[in-house]
């Protein structure tokens, strides 16, 4: 071609150079080639128009798969779109391979893509070589795709953001790792350092809050949220001369910045360095964006789950109280363990109120439900039960003013708001350290267990009524009790017991099992309840409820100092003594605890070795109580007692009551049903008798250990509250005087 003649048409030209032109537009699903491009993919060298499927048949399925990845890159950096294809003919056989280049652009409003661009043969290198060891082959994509699942199942498990940035760190990307990388944030219209890795510490001084309008890579990628690619030293100290000289101290010599996006906002920018040139291919710029995707979504994760965490622990330490000041003569620890996914703090909650007259009370309960409300309703809770006690109202009173300010919460006069009704339960126990006596009275929640002294744990049953908010005219009786020297009472809310798939009897059988063995001190012992059924020994006593859901666990635990240092509780306790004690008090309207007072009895008693004895003294005591019910208008008080050695055991029963009536012997006739009491006291107690009080009179008897007995081991497994509610003894009881 000579100077001054016009130039050939671009068509010409391509043919020329053996380059074909096709345009692709994916609205209407047309791909538009000319004379070469369909001899590139194995058809009549002619112009043609083929549908999507037709073209598709004609190239390899992973290419095809590949070049939609491609043009939406190309498409959201702005860039061409470049990609090689394998073409395969009728029989599935790879005729060439050819270089795809495109300018893709995106209609928002029909969504959808027009390509317009060139195919080119190209040889494939062979493999061995530097050339084959670069290019894009079958086998690369597949350890792409291979890495990119590991680093997506990595970074989706990853629970923080430390952890994030240590799964990001390790990533080995397929053909090119980078050895350095860095994470930035943005806060205001400044730079923050979130993490980096491959380099020293203080390195990241100089990038630390700078401004967006700094001409720092890092910076640009925030404000326009495109990648930049910088494939020498050379080019990055001809793009940003400013920021040059803090880049070029780490002797890199490509970089990649890409932007770190989530739901369409850029929170940061992900620096990628490499210590060898890189030339940022598509299918590397293709890995590198899905990472950094990957890695926005990660860092949104942590961060959305370490502020949770961080409201979540602030609220419970706000609404869980210190035990306060030391108490003379009485040692308490307590635990709250959140349990379950989602937002970790429930209705759970306990307390230590310090009373008047140097007396102070134990609070344990649970607010129906494991989400905000609960938790809001239970600080409510927990500050009017405060008040209330404050005032010096007695437990009774103050469970009723309770759950009358509960009903009042939860029941308003907007319809909508009767479809999330709550109730609580709730124990509330007020303690004398100096004489041990316990006043308690109970809401719907477990009864407390006593730990004594020299290791039996019993489950003393406590008259109780609904549930605080259910009924503001509720009444709440009052159980007293007596905490010994060596003792230790145990308070706890249902998920202690029903963790792990158990119900409250198996639950109740597997946490007595570590109070009854453990030997440590009352921290330990805590620990070790804890332990029971969260640690790992709790994976082998696991409930039949494998699908209950899991709840909060609170836990309040106090001894009582003396005899054995809370029962074997101190570090440096003696022997435990061989003295164990019950009382329970049995009111004329309350013959349905007779039933109680057997069961308790039977705990007492089980590891008694004649079984006669004990269905002995069960049958005394069921006819004593009865008779202090039926023949005087007193409350009954059964004391029960245990002591000796093994093999010299005695048992002591006590009833006292107020009538000044003393009890004589009948001789009923056959027919009768009442008078046999002190008939049977002579033949089954080996030693019984009457001692007049100053008000009343105490009925006692005593059965001795025998020396040789074949008896077996019983052990009542009752769960806290589960107790017997029957009315009567297992005898008839008597009506008349025994």
């Amino acid at each position: 071609m000579r100077t001054g003649e016009p130039l050939p048409a671009v068509g010409e030209v391509l043919a020329s150079l053996a380059t074909g032109i096709w345009h692709w537009d994916t609205a209407t699903g047309l791909v538009t080639v000319d004379a070469e491009a369909a001899r590139l993919l194995g058809l009549p060298s002619e112009g043609a128009v083929l549908t999507e499927a037709q073209t598709r048949a004609r190239l390899h399925p992973v290419d095809w798969n590949e070049i939609t990845g491609v043009v939406q890159l190309a498409v959201a950096e702005g860039t061409l779109a470049e990609v090689r294809i394998r073409i395969m003919d009728e029989r599935g056989r790879i005729v060439r391979v050819v270089r795809s280049r495109s300018k893709p652009s995106f209609d928002p409003v029909k969504k959808a893509y027009e390509l317009i661009g060139t195919l080119q043969e190209v040889t494939e290198p062979s493999p061995g070589t530097p050339a084959g060891r670069s290019a894009v082959t079958g086998d690369w994509r597949r350890s792409r795709e291979a890495f990119l699942l590991d680093a997506g199942r990595a970074l989706a498990e990853a629970r923080s953001t430390e952890e994030v940035l240590r799964v990001a760190a390790g990533l080995s990307m397929p053909g090119f790792s980078p050895d350095g990388l860095a994470v930035f944030g943005v806060e205001g219209d400044r730079l923050t350092i979130i993490g980096h890795h491959g380099h020293q510490p203080g390195d990241e001084g100089p990038f630390t809050q700078m401004s967006l309008q700094t001409d720092y890579p890092a910076a640009e990628v925030v404000r326009t949220g495109k990648a930049v690619y910088i494939a020498s030293p050379e080019q990055y100290r001809s793009r940003y001369p400013l920021t040059w000289p803090l880049a070029s101290q780490f002797g890199r010599h490509s970089w990649a910045f890409l932007p770190l996006t989530v739901a369409g906002r850029t929170m940061g920018a992900w620096m990628a360095g490499f210590a060898y040139p890189v030339a940022f291919t598509p299918d590397e710029r293709s890995v590198l964006t899905t990472v950094a995707r990957m890695l926005a979504q990660a860092l949104t994760r942590a961060g959305a789950a370490e502020t949770q965490r961080e409201l979540t622990d602030g609220l419970q330490r706000s609404m869980l109280p210190t035990l306060g000041p030391e108490i003379p003569g009485m040692t308490l620890t307590a635990r709250y363990i959140p349990t379950g996914g989602g937002l970790q703090v429930g209705g759970d909650w306990y307390d230590m109120i310090p009373l008047p007259n140097k007396r102070f009370a134990l609070v344990i309960g649970d607010v129906q439900g494991h989400d905000v409300r609960a938790a809001g309703l239970m600080g409510q809770l927990r500050i009017a039960l405060r008040a209330y006690a404050a005032e010096g109202h007695g437990p009774d009173a103050v469970l009723s003013r309770a759950s009358r300010f509960l009903y009042g919460l939860t029941h308003t006069e907007d319809a909508t708001a009767h479809a999330d009704l709550r109730f609580a339960t709730c124990l509330y126990i007020e303690v004398d350290p100096v004489t041990g006596v316990l006043e308690a009275a109970r809401a719907g929640h477990l009864d407390p267990a006593i730990r004594m002294a020299d290791g039996t744990v019993l489950v003393h049953a406590t008259a109780g009524g609904l549930p605080l908010g259910i009924d503001p005219d509720s009444d709440y009786p009052t159980t007293r009790l007596a905490l010994e020297p060596g003792e230790a009472l145990m308070l706890c809310t249902d998920g202690l017991l029903e963790t792990g798939g158990h119900d409250l009897d198996t639950g109740w059988r597997r946490v007595r099992k570590t109070l009854e063995t453990h030997e440590g001190g009352l921290e330990e012992l805590a620990d070790a309840l804890v332990q029971a059924v969260h640690g790992p020994s709790s994976h082998h006593t696991t409930g039949p409820l494998a699908d209950r859901r899991e709840d909060d666990i609170a836990l309040l635990l106090v001894c009582r100092h003396g005899g054995a240092d809370c029962g074997g509780l101190g570090a440096t306790a003696p022997a435990r003594p061989s003295v164990r004690r019950s009382m329970l008090t049995i009111a004329q309207a309350e013959p349905e605890r007779i039933a109680e007072a057997r069961a308790q009895l039977r705990e007492l008693l089980h590891d008694w070795p004649s079984d006669d004895q004990v269905d002995s003294a069960v049958l005394l005591v069921s006819e004593m109580l009865t008779n202090v019910l039926v023949h005087t208008d007193d409350d009954a008080l059964l004391v029960a007692e245990v002591s000796g050695g093994p093999g010299e055991r005695r048992m002591r029963i006590e009833v006292t009551d107020t009538s000044d009536s003393l009890p004589h012997k009948r001789r009923p006739g056959e027919l009768a049903s009442s008078g046999r009491g002190l008939v049977l006291t002579e033949l089954l107690a080996d030693e019984w008798g009457v001692a007049p009080r100053g008000e009343g009179k105490t009925i006692w008897f005593e059965l001795h250990e025998p020396a040789e007995c074949g008896g077996g081991d019983p052990e009542s497994g009752e769960p806290p509250g589960a107790a017997g509610s029957g009315a009567g003894p297992e005898s008839e009881p008597e009506s008349g005087a025994a």
